[in-house]
């Protein structure tokens, strides 16, 4: 992404419904595993930030973006070492192995999705699990995926698929963002016809009501999709773990 995404995702992640939402469940799907006391972090792709201060409240966090920009944003939030570095091949150096790793929304970003899991799974500590959301389902590609350089979406079976030819395997998968996928699937399929695009711009902040009801109803899929199973959604979560580890 360019710098003009990253200053406008800068400006409303701590209080954009969807950001917020995905930190909610991202949060409870980590309570939610066996992790050691104080764990260590690492959020691969960790843009500006937004998620830092949450994973600091959960554990020691390292950050690592490609970005030098994005990357100098997330260091100013002051809640965590942010690097300079990208997958699969330009990973700074690091010490230390992680009992968790956060993809967010970074997978489809990259060409070489199975490398960069690869990549991934040498920095895990014994035990450890990477966490990754994706989007899902390519029939929903539209104006949002350009702008954001995405080079695909998936679907349960191609993420299974990446996260194993990697040497992890799936210790549980779901899709989530179901309960507005009826709306959002249908605004992302009316753009296509739209002359004027930008009328549906996904980084606007709805007016406050409109946005607190939107994270309610997103944070609301937490007590499922960590757990069980949703068939469907606008986007896809997985926690692997190391085959030889896990």
């Amino acid at each position: 992404m360019d710098d003009v995404v990253y200053s406008r995702m800068h400006e409303v992640e701590d209080r954009h419904w969807w950001f917020a939402a995905r930190r909610n469940i991202v949060r409870h799907l980590l309570e939610s595993l066996p992790l050691p006391p104080s764990p260590l972090i690492l959020e691969a792709g960790c843009g500006t930030g937004g998620n830092l201060q949450i994973l600091s409240e959960l554990g020691r966090v390292t950050g690592v973006e490609m970005t030098p920009r994005a990357a100098a944003m997330a260091r100013e939030r002051g809640t965590a070492d942010v690097l300079t570095g990208f997958l699969p091949d330009g990973m700074p150096p690091l010490k230390q192995k992680f009992d968790v790793i956060l993809l967010l929304d970074v997978l489809e970003h990259i060409a070489d999705d199975v490398d960069s899991l690869a990549a991934l799974r040498k920095l895990l500590a014994p035990g450890g699990y990477v966490v990754v959301t994706v989007p899902a389902f390519p029939f929903l590609w539209g104006r949002h995926d350009i702008v954001h350089q995405h080079k695909r979406r998936y679907v349960d079976s191609t993420l299974r698929s990446s996260i194993m030819k990697s040497g992890l395997r799936v210790r549980h998968i779901s899709y989530y963002n179901t309960l507005l996928f009826p709306a959002i699937a249908a605004l992302r399929i009316f753009e296509r016809f739209l002359k004027n695009a930008r009328s549906l711009d996904p980084l606007a902040v709805p007016a406050g009501f409109l946005n607190r009801a939107l994270c309610a109803l997103l944070s609301s899929e937490r007590h499922v999709v960590t757990r069980g199973r949703l068939p469907f959604g606008i986007s896809l979560l997985a926690v692997a773990e190391d085959t030889v580890n896990g």
